[in-house]
Formats: C-alpha cells, sequence, structure tokens
C-alpha cells in the first residue's frame, strides 16, 4: 500500500525565487537599457512563452493519459520500490526508446511517478533519454560522426542511468522519513 501524497501548494518557495529573479532582471534591464529595449525583450519573452505553452500542455496530457492507460499496479510492478534492478533496467530502455523532447520526457516522468515508479526508476528514465536516446543518435550523432563514434558512445553511457537510477533510489530511501505505526 502506498502512503497518502502530501498535497502541493502551486505557488512555494522555489516559484517566490523565480519571480523575483525575473522581476529583478526586468526591472535590471529597464533602467540599464531603456523602454525600448525592454518591450523589445518582453515581446520575444511572451512569443516564446506562447510557442512552447502548446508542447508543454501536449507533455502534461500524454502523462495524464499514461496514468490512466496503464494501471498503477502494472506500474509498481515493473518500475516501483519494490521492482529492484529489474525496474531501472526497464525504465533504462523505456528512457532510451522514447522520443520526443523534454516537454514529452519530464512530464512523462513525473507521471510515472505520480503513478507508482520510484524515484530510481525516473532519474534512470530521465538520464537514459538524455544519454542514450536513440532518435538522437540517429538523426544528429550518426550523419556527423559515424557508426563507430556512436556505437562507442552508447557502449560508454549505458551503465549510467543504471548508477544514477541506484544512487536515487538509495538517496530517496535514505531521506524518506520513517513511518511508525
Amino acid at each position: 500500500m502506498t502512503p497518502a501524497r502530501r498535497p502541493r501548494r502551486a505557488f512555494d518557495w522555489s516559484a517566490a525565487v523565480v519571480a523575483t529573479l525575473a522581476i529583478g532582471s526586468a526591472i535590471f534591464v529597464f533602467f540599464r537599457d531603456g523602454q525600448a529595449r525592454f518591450l523589445a525583450i518582453l515581446t520575444d519573452d511572451v512569443w516564446l512563452f506562447g510557442s512552447m505553452l502548446p508542447k508543454v500542455l501536449a507533455g502534461c496530457l500524454i502523462g495524464a493519459f499514461i496514468t490512466l492507460l496503464l494501471p498503477r499496479e502494472t506500474i509498481a510492478k515493473w518500475v516501483g520500490a519494490d521492482s529492484g534492478i529489474w525496474g531501472i533496467l526497464v525504465a533504462t530502455v523505456a528512457g532510451a526508446i522514447l522520443p520526443g523532447g523534454p516537454m514529452t520526457i519530464y512530464p512523462v516522468a513525473g507521471a510515472f511517478l505520480a503513478a507508482g515508479a520510484d524515484a530510481g526508476a525516473a532519474c534512470a528514465f530521465v538520464i537514459s533519454w538524455t544519454l542514450i536516446g536513440y532518435t538522437r543518435a540517429i538523426v544528429w550523432e550518426l550523419p556527423f560522426f559515424g557508426l563507430d563514434f556512436v556505437v562507442w558512445r552508447v557502449l560508454f553511457s549505458l551503465p549510467l542511468p543504471i548508477l544514477a537510477g541506484l544512487a536515487a533510489r538509495a538517496a530517496w530511501r535514505l531521506m524518506k522519513p520513517k513511518v511508525i505505526a
């Protein structure tokens, strides 16, 4: 049985830090470079936000569908806290073969966590996508660097998501508060 999740607030200290830095930077640019430059930067940022928003929403929608399509018991069995090294390996393979950019991968990893995966598996999933992702290797690395480079890079990268997943799982267990029954 999984413990109840703590409620999260929409605005916490990390959001306050980011908001403070953004507002402070905007004020600094306004006084240093003037209103015209400030408005030009603000306009560019609004356009960037507008172009990224559909991608972020699509990624979150994919993550939400994953939690609905895959039963919690299945996710816990394959990549949960009790899945052992097998769960880390499954997450590593899933991260390596899943296409998409960060707007897809991070919501999917968050959905796996919400659906019963442990921190080690989510960590292995994201790091595997980052280091081993086959789409990047086929599209970018193979044409530029050749097959030898890609094969050696993937071989040397293979243990890293597994080691990071095991380390994250161990760190998560150490930091997790003990439940006294």
